[in-house]
């Protein structure tokens, strides 16, 4: 098991110091600019760059687990029975 681990480990390692290899121009030069070089900082990504997806993917969550608990709560008999005695009464009127 500590064998497989630590494969998976080197692994990803060595693809992180590939990224960072493949990224390091663009992140000096970006480092650069943010540190006062020629084109300033319009071309800086935000600290909070991706916070709109964090912030979706914690909504969406939410939202799958109240739509669990609707389930669950339409699926009782009292909550059934309520409902159906409404389509009859409309359908009545």
């Amino acid at each position: 098991m500590r064998v497989a681990v630590r494969a998976v480990v080197r692994a990803a390692v060595s693809a992180c110091r590939r990224v960072a290899a493949l990224l390091g121009p663009i992140a000096s030069s970006a480092a650069g600019r943010a540190l006062g070089g020629a084109r300033g900082r319009a071309d800086v990504v935000p600290r909070d760059a991706g916070m709109a997806t964090a912030e979706y993917a914690i909504a969406t969550i939410a939202a799958v687990g109240f739509a669990g608990l609707l389930v669950v709560v339409l699926r009782s008999g009292e909550v059934q029975e309520l409902l159906l005695g409404l389509v009859r009464r409309a359908l009545t009127v």
